[in-house]
């Protein structure tokens, strides 16, 4: 999309904000980029997989020089590329799959996390923008575009099928059932998984996977509005980051006259409307104060306000409009709905921040806020996570870059693996022909 002039400034001010978090919450040994800004806390391998995308925008905005670039890039999948995939209960990760959460300093798992397949998909998803933007003839950058396919092609996408037709979420080394028992089903984040997967040239699933995958969806009508439901918005933005849905289409979208693109519209939109309608009569909720996505929050607490008792949670899956809802909200989550509905979302921004909630925050909007909460040093704005995400943040700079350039899809529509998975999903039209 075009870079409007009149807000170009506060969108580079924004993303600059945001891209600071890859630059320095980063270990310069290994690559591995720190989960959240809590002290002694562990890597997530999906703030990885937002670095290695964020990178390419950094040089494209002059906010990191390409020789920098490509030292972080290179150090980052030169360490997965030689870090244990075995059964281990402290290895890196396994068949190919990465555990959910790594330690800082050496990379092995931490937390007693789960080999996360919606994770890793996150992290090659990253590796290939990579290899599409390093496209140059030197040593170092055909070693980005190598290792990016080699760690893809040994993902053993078939394998966390666990014999049935859906995904798993994830698999334990101390379990005696090894497998998780949830499967990604009905529409969520794992619609880049699934690409991915149908798209390996190794490892690969087939299309019945993804046609049961999406006999699970559920299309529901809200505020007059049709749609492919989903109650937390990052939801609507997660493989958005990485695919331009705009004008393609599969089986199902086909058949409901519309796209994941327009899907997401329109859930931007029923947000919006959401915080307008204000159903739980908070004062905070408006027109120009809604976001409610996966998100810290305040709890776990019970507090009496204005004679009526509200129960508040801490990170929770909020959604709209059926809840979880607490009146916490993530300025974040409305920036990466940008591309989507920069009519509703560009006011939007620009009231969070006469809020004032980016003040001394190195990078820019924190989490999430609930103005409603006051603490024990109430300053009118109420409660504010202490912690920023990379999961926060790496779409906050690459959904901004999305709507202005469309630099990250520019990149992916070349990408063979994605392109391959799109037509065995059975998308089709618009710029896939």
């Amino acid at each position: 999309m075009k870079d409007h002039a009149g807000n170009s400034e506060l969108m580079r001010h924004v993303q600059a904000n945001s891209f600071g978090y890859f630059v320095h919450e980063v270990n310069r040994a290994n690559g591995l980029v720190l989960d959240k800004t809590e002290e002694d806390w562990p890597s997530s391998i999906a703030a990885v997989g937002m670095a290695l995308t964020a990178y390419p925008v950094g040089v494209h905005r002059h906010f990191m020089s390409r020789e920098e670039a490509v030292e972080r890039t290179l150090t980052t999948l030169r360490f997965f590329a030689a870090s244990e995939q075995s059964s281990a209960v402290d290895a890196t990760g396994y068949k190919g799959f990465y555990y959910h959460f790594l330690h800082m300093g050496s990379g092995k798992r931490a937390c007693q996390s789960e080999l996360s397949s919606v994770d890793t998909a996150i992290f090659i998803a990253g590796a290939l923008t990579a290899a599409a933007y390093f496209d140059a003839a030197s040593e170092d950058e055909a070693e980005i575009r190598s290792l990016a396919k080699m760690l893809y092609e040994r993902v053993e996408w078939d394998w966390m099928l666990q014999g049935s037709t859906t995904l798993c979420h994830g698999w334990r080394p101390e379990s005696k059932a090894g497998f998780l028992e949830y499967r990604w089903e009905g529409y969520d984040e794992a619609l880049i998984l699934y690409l991915l997967a149908l798209g390996s040239p190794t490892h690969g699933i087939g299309a019945e996977c993804y046609a049961a995958w999406c006999t699970t969806y559920d299309w529901k009508t809200v505020y007059d509005i049709d749609y492919l439901y989903a109650g937390p918005l990052f939801i609507h933005q997660l493989s958005h980051v990485w695919v331009d849905f705009r004008g393609i289409r599969d089986a199902y979208m086909r058949d409901k006259g519309s796209d994941y693109f327009e899907n997401s519209r329109r859930a931007t939109r029923i947000q919006q409307q959401y915080g307008i309608r204000n159903p739980l009569g908070l004062a905070h909720v408006g027109e120009l104060c809604w976001g409610v996505t996966a998100s810290d929050g305040p709890g776990p607490a019970v507090k009496k306000i204005a004679g009526v008792e509200r129960r508040f949670f801490d990170y929770l899956a909020r959604g709209v409009p059926y809840g979880p809802d607490d009146g916490t909200l993530a300025p974040w989550a409305v920036v990466a709905s940008l591309p989507f509905a920069p009519e509703i979302v560009l006011p939007t921004i620009m009231n969070f921040r006469r809020l004032s909630i980016q003040v001394a925050n190195p990078y820019g909007f924190k989490a999430s806020i609930n103005p409603m909460f006051a603490g024990v040093n109430n300053d009118g704005v109420g409660w504010v996570s202490k912690f920023h995400f990379g999961i926060n943040e790496g779409p906050t700079v690459l959904m901004i870059e999305n709507h202005r350039s469309g630099l990250v899809w520019a990149l992916m529509r070349t990408c063979q693996p994605l392109v391959a998975g799109l037509r065995a999903a059975g998308f089709g039209g618009g710029w896939l022909g």
